[in-house]
């Protein structure tokens, strides 16, 4: 028997007319697991075909383990399915990013800098660092005339070397301002820790003697500031400054804080201010280079200067001459990151079907529009537009595609969903030719960021929700190396802190997480402390993340299953296996008689429609057990404010 659902308006009032959510309930499905692989028909879940569910609908359903693929909506049923999945999500304001994460952005930022690739003895040599007092220390790169190998020289000169700012030809207060609105920029995106009394910048031009004292390594430099030194000598008085008080509230609390964060260095974050001053598209002829922290700004017009005059009876060097000495510039690249709709694209059907072809080997025969279509673009969700009072962000909320171009070409496709509490990652698909880059990691890292960023506009979005965590299948392990995450817990859907619920995996894959203090104490033996966010083994990846200037890449991401109903069957009987299983106590007297029921075009609660039903007591008794069953699986509070449709 088919039944809908559909939400009452007034359920949605306090967010506002969003549309309404209706729903076909499909009852218990078995299908083949696309985890463990098993022959067998051993993936039970709760399915249910949605036509339309607003967001607030579906985050709700989120909350209690439910997913979608397409429209159609699905729960496991945790005890007797073959993979246990629980839902996992990561609250971004207090993400940690890994030594391995921070390795796959930079990788990708020397890709767009067109530097990926280079051998290290193509790369500048000596980043020693050098103190910012007394005299000012100037480095600047090189290509000598006997080869293409790159040097680094540096060059110390008296501040009587550097005009003052008042005294500088060009407006260089308009580029200490520059500068500093990079350095909030860098703090606004956690780029840099944030300081009280942020160091004013200040740029001095380089005068002609000293330029005759660098000679060919300075090339057209005008300008040159030392803040990054400032920068992080302010962070060190200030970490000096709090250590004393973070040392006593520790011994005060008995705990250890653990690890201080890291100062970062005048080198990493002059390269960062540098990023951030190109991001924010440059200056008009000048370029901008980071070197062994000094930030450095050269004339992209050749100076004409004196010592490169003829002498008499010989001939000027041509430029091509002059080129042949002088290293190839790097190929920069420009990455564009797109929010749109959920719709069909031609050209992202095209980069899915060579993902799948040669990602996951399937056959051209088996990659099929429809199959696409069906899985990445029909969404139940009704798209809610932004409004202007901080409740929905600017692209609004609903399902999306993220669009990952270079250079004009689409290299990545993230398919998400975007809730008023969170950013639910669905799939991703990416061009198999920039494997090298862990697209991956670095789409759930950009994720992360956008949640971020959304906060501004959205406060109510905290959450990254990375789709379903399964202990018992290591290529869904990696999910949990984005810290620190929560695992949902099965039976009364509290959150649970991964490191807590880890050691219970560990011994079984079912577990209701919530219990963990009473199993802790059965097995002392089991730690519950906080610890280390683990990254996943050698034999939990499928390709081992190698060293930078390795073309390797992970493919460790694994995506939701494509959902097929055409391929599964119907579960267990209502009135036999459905009527074993366990309810949570919560639910053993739920009072079903309130549960709204829709007939022909009518609505009546339960106890009204057993009084004046024409269908016989045994069918009623049927219908009861499964109320009882749609209770447990959309939790009391849905099942009284939703409509039960009976067709």
């Amino acid at each position: 028997m088919d039944m809908a659902v559909r939400t009452e308006c007034e359920a949605s009032s306090s967010t506002g007319n969003r549309g309404e959510s209706v729903v076909v309930d499909r009852g218990w499905l078995r299908g083949s697991c696309g985890y463990c692989k098993s022959n067998s028909r051993s993936s039970l879940a709760h399915g249910m075909g949605a036509r339309s569910i607003t967001v607030d609908d579906y985050q709700e359903l989120l909350d209690r383990g439910w997913r979608r693929s397409g429209s159609f909506i699905y729960k496991p049923e945790m005890e007797k399915t073959c993979c246990p999945l629980y839902t996992i999500r990561l609250k971004v304001d207090d993400f940690v990013p890994s030594k391995e994460q921070i390795r796959v952005s930079r990788r990708m930022q020397r890709y767009l800098d067109g530097t990926l690739g280079l051998k290290k003895s193509d790369k500048s040599q000596n980043e020693e660092q050098d103190s910012s007092q007394g005299s000012c220390s100037l480095t600047c790169h090189m290509s000598t005339s006997q080869g293409s190998q790159n040097l680094v020289q540096k060059v110390s000169f008296s501040s009587s070397d550097c005009k003052e700012v008042n005294e500088a030809p060009m407006e260089t207060k308009d580029l200490s301002a520059q500068i500093d609105n990079a350095l909030k920029a860098c703090i606004e995106t956690d780029e840099l820790a944030a300081l009280m009394d942020l160091p004013s910048a200040c740029v001095k031009r380089v005068n002609p003697q000293t330029k005759r004292k660098l000679r060919e390594l300075s090339g057209n430099l005008l300008y040159t500031s030392n803040i990054a030194f400032q920068f992080a000598a302010a962070l060190r008085r200030l970490q000096s400054a709090d250590k004393k008080s973070q040392e006593l509230e520790e011994v005060k609390d008995g705990v250890n804080a653990g690890e201080k964060p890291k100062i970062l260095s005048p080198r990493e974050i002059a390269e960062k201010v540098a990023y951030s001053l190109n991001q924010q598209g440059g200056i008009a002829d000048i370029s901008i280079e980071a070197c062994n922290g000094h930030l450095n700004f050269f004339s992209l017009t050749k100076e004409k200067r004196s010592d490169e005059l003829p002498v008499k009876g010989t001939r000027a060097k041509t430029n091509s001459s002059l080129n042949k000495n002088k290293s190839p510039p790097f190929k920069k690249r420009r990455l564009e990151i797109r929010m749109k709709r959920s719709c069909f694209d031609p050209e992202e059907y095209a980069l899915y079907r060579r993902y799948q072809i040669k990602v996951h080997n399937e056959k051209p025969e088996q990659v099929k529009e429809s199959s696409y279509r069906r899985f990445l673009v029909d969404t139940p969700l009704v798209f809610v537009p932004h409004s202007n009072d901080r409740t929905v962000p600017p692209c609004g909320f609903g399902s999306f595609h993220q669009q990952y171009v270079i250079d004009g070409k689409l290299v990545a496709v993230g398919v998400v969903d975007i809730l008023p509490r969170c950013l639910s990652s669905k799939y991703l698909f990416w061009d198999p030719d920039l494997a090298f880059l862990s697209l991956g990691k670095y789409s759930a890292l950009q994720e992360i960021n956008w949640v971020k960023e959304a906060q501004r506009h959205c406060p109510s979005l905290q959450y990254y929700y990375l789709g379903y965590y399964i202990h018992s299948c290591p290529k869904m392990r990696y999910k949990a190396a984005y810290c620190p995450s929560e695992l949902l817990c099965p039976l009364r859907y509290g959150w649970v802190p991964f490191h807590i619920a880890k050691p219970l995996l560990d011994k079984k894959p079912y577990v209701v997480l919530s219990d963990y203090k009473t199993l802790a104490a059965e097995d002392p033996k089991s730690s519950t402390e906080p610890q280390q966010c683990e990254q996943p083994s050698a034999e939990d990846q499928s390709e081992v993340l190698h060293d930078d200037d390795d073309d390797d890449d992970d493919n460790d991401e694994g995506e939701e299953m494509d959902l097929d109903m055409d391929e599964w069957d119907t579960g267990p009987d209502d009135d036999s296996e459905s009527n074993n299983m366990s309810l949570p106590d919560e639910l053993l007297n739920v009072d079903v008689d309130k549960i709204m029921i829709a007939l022909n075009g009518s609505r009546v609660r339960f106890k009204d429609f057993k009084e004046d039903s024409p269908i016989e007591r045994r069918h009623i008794a049927v219908l009861e057990l499964q109320l009882q069953r749609y209770a447990k699986a959309v939790g009391r509070t849905a099942s009284e404010h939703m409509v039960y449709s009976l067709g």
